[in-house]
């Protein structure tokens, strides 16, 4: 059966755009890419999201409609039940997920693929800094969580790892031929 492939990594690692590019690169007839539910007005930037209201996302929470969720800075995440039917299809399905949430992850879908996206500290510090979607004080929070996540001795021999800190081109190179390794 296709696997599920969850980017994770820090936030401002580039998850987004390898997810931009994958999408442009990979055959969609092989491939889905899972969009999120997030709590977070759409027009706040960052990744293409479904926007919802707390109210609506706990009534899709409580109706069993997310495969996954997860509640992260103050917002809530879900990926669509969707993906088990694209994958039923034969679609390996691709998603940004979260690094905490990684063990729950995990535990529904064990043939899951992590793929560990990430950057040296000082290029996540100018990545957050460039997107302007938090404050100083934000930035500095989302720094010290990701040296509190720091995931390079994840114990987990199925996780793909990318350095993300050359060129977006450079990333997709190594991450399609890791993926097309893994699969």
């Amino acid at each position: 059966m296709p696997r599920p492939i969850y980017l994770i990594g820090a936030s401002g690692a580039g998850k987004d755009s390898l997810l931009a590019g994958l999408r442009a690169r990979l055959d969609p007839r092989a491939f889905a890419f899972a969009h999120r539910y997030i709590t977070r007005p759409a027009e706040s930037g960052g990744e293409n999201h479904v926007s919802l209201t707390r109210a609506e996302f706990t009534a899709r929470l409580d109706l069993g409609l997310f495969a996954l969720s997860w509640e992260s800075h103050g917002n809530l995440y879900g990926i669509g039940r969707e993906m088990d039917l694209w994958r039923a299809a034969g679609l390996h399905v691709v998603m940004n997920g979260s690094r905490a949430y990684l063990p729950t992850a995990r535990e529904r879908y064990p043939d899951l693929l992590p793929v560990l996206v990430s950057v040296p500290p000082d290029v996540l510090a100018l990545r957050l800094a460039a997107r302007g979607r938090e404050t100083p004080e934000e930035i500095g929070l989302r720094l010290e969580r990701a040296r509190a996540y720091d995931l390079d001795d994840l114990d987990d021999p199925a996780c793909l790892r990318i350095d993300n800190s050359g060129t977006l081109d450079q990333s997709l190179d190594r991450l399609i031929t890791a993926l097309r390794t893994a699969l």
